[in-house]
């Protein structure tokens, strides 16, 4: 028998409905608790697609089997050979497999994409690609030697790609699985795990060595990104709770922070000061003390992929982004640059237009709600008010802001002196 137009309609409309009451009934949640490892935001991905993705090491499964990335695989076998044949008491690669496995499930759940890798597939990369990083990590400190022949230790690119790949959100293995793979191989006089990490990228952000912290004071870790952005935030000595620390876009008196150019015309200082954090950023005095910041080739890669964590993550404080917001304000070009290079804030190895740009793009394309050096950035603009920092700027601005003008402002002065000086002189005579 025929169907009719409409009872073809009437089945299609009801077929649709079925599939949709199927998604429905699923039930699953918007995301897992556990998910912390994301693929870049296309918004951020386009802004510098270098930052976000591995030059040579393949960590994780999202790069897992990229042809550029095959290379390395040796090198990584090769560290898992040497963190087996020394671990004691004597641990198996199977004990390895089978600790992993227990927590598969949670680990699968960390990451924001489905893995198509098999059961055994997905334990096989976390196990080879976690005993690398604590293999590596242990080679850092001298914990565990040095082959002669080494790669990464006798090759500088591979330090470098290294630096770059371990920093990289979508090129991690969830902090679960190394901590599991480290305990079950650590030794008796073994760093702990997140010491050794910290070792590893102490110099990420200043050659200055920052005085001891207490790792203690760092829980839930998800990854390696978020172990260098706890380290930052919880080694500042500002109180989060403290009053005005925290401010809202859109809130009354939200306001940038003034350029650097700017605030030495109205006679603000920049000072230098050692600090556990490149984000304790203070304001005493017409003072403003900066801790120093080393700018280099992987400083972009290691606030984008950090910003990128803290975009993603659900209700993730927007530290690392109000700092790049306020790093902005200060840099508005090469010779803000070079006053913080003077004052030795920044140490700078690229050219200074290149840092200009580098702070100029980082926080493009993010949300945020909370900026976290309002109080800071209130406080210098009402000291920039005041009426002697103000008569200040406009003098510099307007009669000593190049050689000439102050050449002729100064000749003007000992002009007026001295024809002063003969008034006087001829009035007594």
């Amino acid at each position: 028998m025929a169907v009719n137009g409409a009872d073809s309609v009437a089945i299609h409309i009801e077929g649709l409905a079925s599939s949709i009451e199927k998604d429905m009934a699923s039930n699953d949640p918007f995301m897992s608790p556990n998910c912390c490892i994301f693929k870049t935001p296309t918004i951020l991905y386009r802004l510098n697609d270098k930052a976000y993705v591995p030059d040579a090491f393949s960590i994780g499964p999202f790069h897992h089997r990229d042809p550029n990335l095959i290379d390395t695989e040796k090198i990584k076998i090769k560290y898992l050979q040497g963190l087996i044949s020394r671990s004691s008491p004597k641990t198996t690669l199977r004990d390895l497999l089978n600790s992993v496995k227990e927590v598969e499930r949670e680990a699968r759940e960390c990451y924001s994409n489905p893995i198509s890798y098999s059961s055994d597939e997905f334990v096989k990369i976390l196990v080879i690609d976690g005993c690398f990083i604590i293999e590596l990590f242990r080679k850092e400190v001298n914990q565990v030697p040095k082959e002669d022949n080494d790669p990464i230790f006798s090759m500088s690119c591979l330090q470098q790609f290294l630096d770059h790949d371990l920093i990289l959100l979508e090129n991690q293995v969830p902090w679960v699985v190394l901590e599991r793979l480290f305990n079950k191989t650590k030794e008796e006089h073994d760093m702990p795990l997140i010491k050794l990490a910290i070792e590893f990228f102490i110099s990420a952000f200043s050659f200055t060595e920052p005085p001891p912290m207490n790792e203690t004071m760092i829980k839930d870790i998800k990854h390696i990104p978020d172990l260098i952005r706890k380290w930052m935030v919880s080694s500042t000595e500002q109180v989060e709770e403290s009053p005005g620390l925290v401010a809202f876009r859109g809130e009354k008196g939200w306001q940038p922070m003034p350029c650097v150019t700017s605030l030495v015309e109205a006679g603000i200082k920049f000072r230098r000061v050692e600090s556990k954090s490149i984000l304790d950023i203070k304001f005493n005095d017409g003072v403003l003390e900066i801790p120093p910041l080393l700018i280099q080739d992987t400083t972009e890669t290691i606030f984008r992929n950090i910003i990128s964590f803290e975009q993603c993550y659900p209700n993730c404080e927007a530290r690392f982004t109000s700092y790049a917001i306020l790093m902005d304000n200060l840099i508005n070009n090469a010779e803000d640059a070079n006053i913080l290079g003077k004052n030795e804030i920044l140490d700078n190895w690229l050219n200074p237009q290149d840092a200009v740009q580098l702070f100029k793009n980082l926080h493009h394309n993010t949300c945020y709600n909370e900026y976290y050096y309002q109080s800071l950035s209130r406080d210098v603009s009402r000291y920039c008010q005041r009426r002697w920092p103000r008569w200040r700027a406009a003098l510099v601005r307007n009669y000593f802001n190049t050689p000439w003008a102050l050449f002729s402002t100064s000749a003007a002065v000992i002009i007026l002196i001295l024809t002063l000086l003969q008034t006087v002189y001829s009035m007594k005579r």
